[in-house]
């Protein structure tokens, strides 16, 4: 099992070093030790994820913090490859309390983690910049003073929240949250070349996250040409999960029948991956 150390120390590598990663999103243990097996470099939670698995929406602090805290750690000690976590937007609004909260996630363990400045309020979607940019910077402080070379994600929910200009939107905010010490910049939502072009060129030379868009045609090697640094899916592999699974209840629900499990994997193929997988004395942690 790789330390802490060498795992952070792998993740910011990564940031460093040319081309760009696929960092896919497991939602459990089970996904994620898969997920490790086809040899990605890096994991990252899923806030929407987690929230769906026990039953809440992926709003704003519905999942507990402890909850979520508690989720990201046993992600962190399921796998040997780094691990960035969603915690959304710190689970706090003033700065001093996102550095708090930022302190206790480090202690889970993780490689990186990102801030979002989406306050989950209708009448003010966005944090003012001021005010949002004094929360990347206590983030910041906050991993530097636990010295454990955590990666700083910032993320610009514009796209998100229905700004009317997002993209120019984005750009200012990212740039300030460069300024603040962000190490990663996110705007998750752009998605033509153009809007993902003009980030990375306004962000530069700090590296940049996409949320790997909705029926995309583009590859690895096309974001990459882009200048793209880290490519994540947010909650898409889980929401194939859901898919797959409402498809087929609501199929027997609705005819009585039972023929699309047949499209079940076989249960052999996935008993024998964790099979093998404990055999290596991966055991799940508890």
């Amino acid at each position: 099992m790789s330390s802490i150390h060498d795992r952070r120390h792998a993740f910011r590598r990564l940031h460093e070093a040319g081309g760009t990663f696929v960092m896919p999103n497991p939602w459990d243990v089970g996904t994620a030790r898969f997920l490790q097996s086809l040899g990605f470099k890096a994991l990252a939670t899923t806030s929407a994820g987690v929230a769906f698995s026990q039953g809440f929406p992926d709003t704003d602090w519905a999942v507990p913090r402890d909850a979520m805290l508690a989720h990201i750690r046993e992600i962190v000690e399921a796998v040997d490859v780094p691990v960035n976590a969603d915690f959304e937007s710190g689970y706090a609004h003033e700065p001093g309390d996102v550095a708090k909260n930022v302190r206790l996630c480090v202690d889970t363990g993780v490689a990186g983690l990102s801030i979002e400045d989406a306050t989950g309020e209708p009448s003010r979607p966005l944090y003012d910049l001021s005010l949002a940019q004094e929360r990347i910077a206590a983030a910041r402080a906050a991993i530097d003073e636990a010295g454990k070379g955590v990666v700083l994600t910032a993320r610009a929910e514009c796209w998100l929240v229905g700004h009317a200009a997002p993209l120019d939107e984005s750009i200012r905010r990212l740039v300030a949250y460069a300024e603040a010490g962000a190490d990663c910049l996110y705007a998750p939502g752009c998605r033509t070349p153009e809007q993902i072009r003009a980030i990375v060129e306004a962000v530069a030379p700090k590296p940049v996250n996409v949320l790997i868009p909705a029926g995309t045609t583009m590859g690895v090697d096309d974001f990459s040409a882009l200048g793209v640094k880290r490519l994540s899916g947010g909650s898409a592999l889980c929401r194939v999960a859901w898919g797959a699974f409402m498809q087929a209840a609501r199929s027997v629900a609705a005819t009585g029948r039972f023929d699309a499990l047949a499209e079940a994997v076989p249960f052999d193929e996935i008993n024998g991956f964790f099979r093998d997988d404990l055999a290596h004395g991966r055991r799940p942690t508890r």
